[in-house]
């Protein structure tokens, strides 16, 4: 294709055709005109990247087309300065409000909160466990003489505080257990007295002092009481961590008559036994067994026409409600009651697989009553980082667990406190597992581990200490919510053939002996016999001391589900990042009443202001640059020389006047051959 064809200039060494020569001779520059020049296919249509050659031209092209809201009167009022002005004033303050509302948002966003969401499921749930301690201290024979040591210390410190003299009532000696007693010696010199502490009020108490006695913390408590209980476990647990790790009691008197859950017998297998140093001989229920009929409760019933059309509660199915039903024994022992003063039968109800945690979490039952128990358990499902800090059940703790059970808050504290004890006293608290190669506190070795724990337990009281942050909430969590009915069990027209029944081993029912816990006899004394649950006074007589009526060594406990639908509670951020980008559209709708198309014609924008910012830098660099040199290569006018044939094999490097309207090309060539 030649150059007219396109519409250009040639570099012809002879004038031919219609055109006007510049120059004479060959070698001469012709430009045709025949027809005016025109631009290539190019020149007319968009590039493939089309920049702007000012910014007012920039700015005037997203104004006039732009999605958004009022930047087109920027346009259209160009003639009127004030309506330019106060839309541009008007664009600029909703701009800045719509920022100011988003640093709101994102300030809201990052602090992570969280909503309660409540929801109901009707599942099968397993039945949880259920612990019961008869509340009988725990008193091993290889200690029973140290024992009576610290009984006669603690009557002698009773009675130089209130003239109380106990009545002289010692353990029935039974079988004699082989083995020696561990070596102890009673520290007399931690006493009960009376303190005045810092507010002046007279209490009573002990001191713990370290191993030089400069430094001593007062155990004092506002009732004589309370004082004498801590006191006396505080010998106590001296005495018992002197025991072999691996020594446990037979349970003496086990009391539980009867156990039935679903219509069905427990066997001795449902059940794991442990001792605890304060509640005693313990059982917990573990019963794998799961609720099979889902919203029968044994409160649920339906109202029924009876005989002559009155209404009765009927049970809408003829099977008994789903729960557990246990006859227990609640029998006091006759040492000295002060490790502890209340009788009956504690029980806690906790999830599967965790530890039961009787001095935090529990209730007692009366004897003499029998106790029904509704259940209605709640999940709790919490949120990890970055909405809280809990613990999953895949993650990695910061604190060795102590208990082989599941992970629950109650025992990562206890074992995070047993781990600080150890480094701190040298010896770990009794009521807690020990860690590998430690010993338990006890003052025949460890003289001042008394005032090492208390100081290190008010640490953790005040939060001093980094169990709290080491220890999160689990991120699953089921709890129980109960409540609770007493009556009287037996009753007065029941209770002579319920007690025979139960006095008599013939009528017992007792679980297998392979598989089942043996009942013990109750030394009961005849139905027929008076007896009275207390001492009472008839009409102008003195008071009589009737031996106390069976039936307050008894103790029935139902416990049922209330429902089997159960609640979880889950936690939800209130905003996730859907309806984050949802609220930030809602507020760009709001003020600028555009889309997230008009974000994008906003990033176009930048990038094309930052593009031409970039092209009128270099191009303004290039011609602070290149000025200099053209200078040195341009002749002046004067030495050009004059229009005229040129030599052959040479070229002119002027151009001639009727070719400064060439095309661009031509311009752009000839600076080249130049």
């Amino acid at each position: 294709m030649d150059a007219h064809a396109q519409g250009g200039c040639s570099l012809e060494m002879q004038a031919e055709g219609t055109g006007q020569t510049v120059g004479e001779g060959p070698g001469t520059w012709t430009c045709p005109q025949a027809s005016p020049p025109t631009l290539p296919e190019e020149e007319h249509g968009e590039r493939l990247v089309e920049l702007h050659t000012s910014f007012r031209e920039l700015v005037t092209f997203f104004c006039t087309n732009s999605t958004i809201h009022g930047t087109i009167r920027l346009v259209c009022s160009s003639q009127n300065r004030l309506k330019t002005a106060s839309w541009g004033l008007l664009l600029a303050g909703a701009l800045g409000v719509l920022y100011w509302q988003f640093a709101l948002l994102f300030e809201q966003y990052w602090r992570y909160p969280v909503i309660m969401t409540v929801s109901v499921h009707s599942e099968r749930k397993l039945f949880p466990s259920v612990t019961l301690c008869d509340m009988n201290p725990h008193r091993p024979h290889l200690a029973r003489h140290h024992l009576r040591v610290l009984d006669d210390f603690a009557r002698e410190n009773i009675y130089s505080l209130y003239r109380f003299n106990f009545s002289d009532s010692r353990d029935t000696l039974g079988a004699e257990v082989p083995g020696p007693e561990p070596a102890f010696q009673l520290d007399r010199r931690i006493h009960l007295q009376r303190l005045r502490p810092l507010d002046g009020q007279n209490r009573v108490g002990f001191k713990l002092c370290n191993s030089t006695g400069g430094d001593c913390v007062q155990r004092a408590y506002s009732s004589g009481v309370v004082a004498a209980r801590e006191w006396y476990r505080f010998h106590y647990i001296n005495i018992l961590a002197l025991l072999p790790a691996a020594y446990e009691d037979s349970h003496g008197s086990h009391f539980v008559f009867s156990c039935r859950y679903d219509d069905r017998d427990c066997h001795a297998r449902h059940f794991q036994t442990s001792h605890h140093p304060t509640y005693g001989s313990c059982y917990t229920f573990n019963g794998v067994w799961a609720a099979q009929r889902p919203g029968v409760t044994h409160s649920e019933c339906q109202l029924g026409l009876g005989a002559g059309g009155v209404s009765r509660p009927t049970w809408p199915h003829p099977w008994p409600p789903p729960g557990i039903s246990l006859v227990l024994r609640a029998e006091q022992q006759d040492h000295l009651p002060l490790l502890s003063t209340k009788a009956g039968i504690k029980v806690m109800i906790h999830p599967q697989d965790h530890t039961p945690f009787l001095e935090h979490q529990g209730f007692s039952i009366r004897p003499g009553t029998e106790t029904t128990i509704d259940i209605r358990e709640d999940e709790v499902h919490r949120l990890g980082s970055p909405y809280g800090q809990c613990m999953d059940s895949t993650g990695s703790m910061d604190v060795q667990l102590l208990y082989n059970t599941s992970y629950t808050r109650q025992a990562c504290l206890a074992s995070c406190f047993q781990h600080l004890m150890v480094e701190t006293c040298s010896c770990g608290y009794f009521f807690y597992p020990l860690p590998v190669g430690a010993e338990y506190c006890s003052y025949m070795r460890h003289p001042a581990w008394g005032h090492c724990f208390h100081r290190l337990y008010q640490k953790l009281k005040t939060h001093q200490l980094p169990c709290t942050t080491r220890c999160p909430r689990p991120c699953r969590e089921s709890s129980y919510k109960l409540s609770a009915g007493t009556s009287r069990w037996p009753s007065s027209t029941s209770a002579d053939w319920v007690l025979a029944v139960l006095g008599d081993p013939s009528r017992w029912n007792p679980w297998p002996p392979s598989a089942s816990i043996k009942s013990w006899p109750l030394s009961l004394p005849s139905p027929s016999r008076a007896c009275t649950e207390g001492p009472t006074r008839r009409s102008g007589a003195q008071p009589l001391s009737l031996p106390p009526c069976p039936r307050i060594s008894l103790a029935k406990v139902n416990i049922f589900y209330q429902e089997l639908n159960y609640r979880t509670v889950d936690e939800t951020p209130v905003y996730s990042v859907p309806q984050l980008l949802s609220a930030m559209g809602s507020l760009w709708s709001l003020w600028f009443g555009s889309s997230v198309l008009s974000v994008v014609e906003v990033l176009e924008l930048l990038l094309d202001a930052m593009a031409l910012a970039l092209l009128l830098c270099c191009r303004w660099l290039r011609g602070s640059q290149g000025q200099p040199r053209a200078a040195t290569r341009v002749p002046p006018p004067s030495q050009r020389p004059a229009s005229g044939p040129v030599a052959s094999g040479t070229t002119s490097n002027a151009l001639g006047p009727s070719c400064l309207h060439l095309p661009r090309c031509c311009r752009d060539f000839s600076r080249s051959l130049g």
